[in-house]
């Protein structure tokens, strides 16, 4: 699978210390305008935090990149997959190298969420396959929740690793979700958990490996 590109992204491909001027001038809405080059760097998602919303790409050779999420947004996105390759446009800050503009992202030889282990002693398998459910109550400094797929089901509990793999920033009460779960020692445990869109599907973007 190659590169997907990023739409309105042509004029980095070509961008160099002394031809970035129209990139810059595209950026001037979007926020801050760097100051110095920009220069095309290249690596792999190391990890990226939906509800911090920044991450690092690592490169086979030089420090690593910073992500942020406002990169991300001008491509309709709001997350990328860990191990995902991404080439981008950077500027050097007073802290290093952080991405300006995201000219391709290609997630083939990403992790899938379900792929990824949350760092939580339970290691549950996914057992169903995705189902709809309804958050009962989620505390994001408490870091967990429960959602449940109708009355006299049992609660799933949902940890917050899992929900920032998938996506998922944060959840409400009475919140339409998609959910996979399976068994741990205490019950069942999500593996996976996706906003609904308004059509009642999950959202494509979160969903896209």
């Amino acid at each position: 699978m190659k590169d997907r590109p990023v739409p309105g992204a042509d004029d980095a491909d070509t961008a160099s210390p002394g031809h970035d001027s129209g990139l810059r001038e595209r950026m001037r809405m979007d926020g801050p305008v760097p100051d110095g080059a920009l220069e095309e760097v290249h690596g792999r998602v190391k990890w990226f935090d939906t509800a911090r919303g920044f991450g690092f790409i690592a490169r086979d050779h030089g420090p690593d990149v910073l992500l942020h999420a406002a990169a991300l947004r001008r491509d309709g996105r709001s997350a990328v997959r860990e191990g995902a390759h991404v080439r981008c446009m950077a500027a050097t800050g007073a802290r290093g190298l952080y991405a300006v503009q995201v000219i391709a992202i290609d997630e083939s030889a990403a992790a899938h969420p379900a792929e990824n282990r949350p760092r939580t002693r339970a290691q549950v398998t996914p057992e169903s396959g995705l189902h709809a459910a309804t958050v009962k109550w989620f505390n994001r400094l408490r870091g967990f929740g429960f959602v449940t797929c109708g009355a006299g089901q049992p609660d799933i509990f949902v940890h917050m690793e899992v929900a920032r793999r998938c996506g998922v920033s944060g959840l409400r009460p009475g919140q339409a979700v998609a959910v996979r779960y399976g068994h741990s020692g205490r019950g069942l445990m999500a593996t996976e958990i996706y906003e609904l869109d308004e059509n009642g599907a999950p959202d494509p973007v979160a969903l896209r490996h």
